[in-house]
């Protein structure tokens, strides 16, 4: 009989957690193991590509989907038990920012306070079943620890926890009943062990799994032009507008890299914080840049763009991993990142990108040198031409978990 695994997700909109559980998944041998996966909000661009000939795509149970929408719908709906515990948790979660002195975070506080209490007002998920391995792919992972039923449990990290708002005493409490911790990277890990030390002998190394024959595929489904100019070098970064991206200093950096009498239009998709949005277009208009960052929003398809860009950026101020900078790597596009603390475990400097500072005046320079070096950005497309940024084999560390 085949080792039984679950895995639960929030929903499959576009995000880099998202992607890489679509590489994960994609890379499934069903003879091997009997996947089913729990998706609390059957919604999101990402849920028709979930290779259902390969897993078993349970249904959406109401309650579930329903912590993952606006608290109006909650009442609507009729759940008033839940809409209780979601204002409990929401309320926790701001006396805690306010503690802290920190509400631009709260958001990352927030779903953990929330799932903390509405756990207990929802039912359990695959009733009856006992699992070989449960995997929450996103945190928190209460939903995990108290409503499914399995001989192991494993937690998903994506993030570099020094970076975030949490309330480590008990978050502690919750990792700690977990069997294994998984971190992307280990660079990730060593960030995660900062905070929780004592978490070591739980965390095993899965890095991001991307179908790269997937991504190169849905490359060619669109054709896409973003200038018609030769002698413009176009730049593409793509994210969620979030204080984390850093994308309110494109227009200071892009004005810079014009000074230096580089012909440049820098490209972005995203969406997310209308706030930081609204932030981007102001500073372009005050850079004097607004016809040179051009916003395309939300886009289903990014790799059509990714495939037509010169050169991928990923300005972050910090990541776990990002699957952006993967799949533009994948798509042979030469990559800059900057400085952010986990960033030397997702770029080779100088060798399949560059990574520069964090520092606006500093970033610019060091962008302006590489857009000048045309060898070094050949150099880096051929290196990565030859080299895989799959990770498929990654997938062996699940199945040895319940062999």
């Amino acid at each position: 009989m085949k080792p039984r695994i679950l895995i639960l997700m929030h929903y499959m909109e576009l995000g880099g957690a998202e992607s890489a559980l679509l590489g994960l998944l994609q890379s499934i041998d069903s003879s091997r193991v009997e996947v089913d996966v729990f998706i609390y909000s059957h919604r999101g661009e990402l849920m028709k590509y979930i290779p259902t000939d390969k897993v078993h795509l349970l249904p959406e149970i109401e309650a579930y989907s329903l912590t993952e929408k606006p608290l109006g719908d909650v009442v609507k709906r009729g759940y008033w038990r839940l809409a209780l515990a979601r204002q409990k948790g929401r309320r926790k979660n701001e006396a805690f920012c306010k503690k802290h002195h920190d509400s631009d975070r709260s958001a990352e506080s927030g779903t953990f306070f929330q799932q903390r209490e509405t756990w207990r007002v929802l039912p359990q998920i695959q009733q009856g079943v006992v699992y070989d391995l449960a995997i929450s792919f996103l945190t928190p992972h209460f939903f995990l620890l108290e409503r499914v039923n399995a001989k192991k449990k494993m937690g998903w990290i994506h993030t570099d926890y020094t970076r975030i708002l949490i309330d480590a005493e008990s978050e502690l409490q919750m990792w700690n009943r977990l069997d294994y911790i998984a971190s992307i990277s280990e660079e990730v890990g060593k960030r995660f062990l900062e905070v929780f030390p004592s978490l070591e002998k739980k965390l095993i190394q899965v890095e991001n799994i991307l179908n790269a024959d997937f991504i190169s595929k849905r490359a060619e489904e669109e054709v896409v032009t973003l200038c018609d100019a030769p002698s413009v070098t176009t730049l593409l970064t793509i994210g969620r507008f979030s204080p984390q991206k850093k994308m309110d200093d494109i227009p200071a950096i892009c004005r810079k890299i014009l000074d230096a009498g580089l012909n440049v239009k820098w490209y972005i998709i995203g969406y997310g914080d209308a706030t930081i949005e609204q932030t981007v277009r102001t500073r372009a208009r005050q850079e004097g840049v607004d016809d040179r960052v051009v916003i395309l929003g939300k886009k289903d398809n990014p790799y059509p763009y990714i495939k037509a860009c010169h050169i991928y950026v990923q300005p972050s101020r910090y990541e776990g991993k990002s699957i952006t900078v993967r799949e533009a790597q994948i798509l042979c596009k030469p990559v800059v990142i900057t400085n952010y603390p986990t960033a030397s475990s997702q770029v080779q400097d100088g060798m399949d990108g560059v990574i520069v500072p964090l520092e606006v005046d500093l970033c610019a320079e060091a962008m302006i040198d590489f857009l000048k070096d045309k060898g070094k950005q050949e150099r880096i497309v051929e290196y990565l031409k030859t080299h895989d940024y799959g990770n498929v084999s990654e997938i062996e560390k699940i199945y040895q978990l319940v062999r």
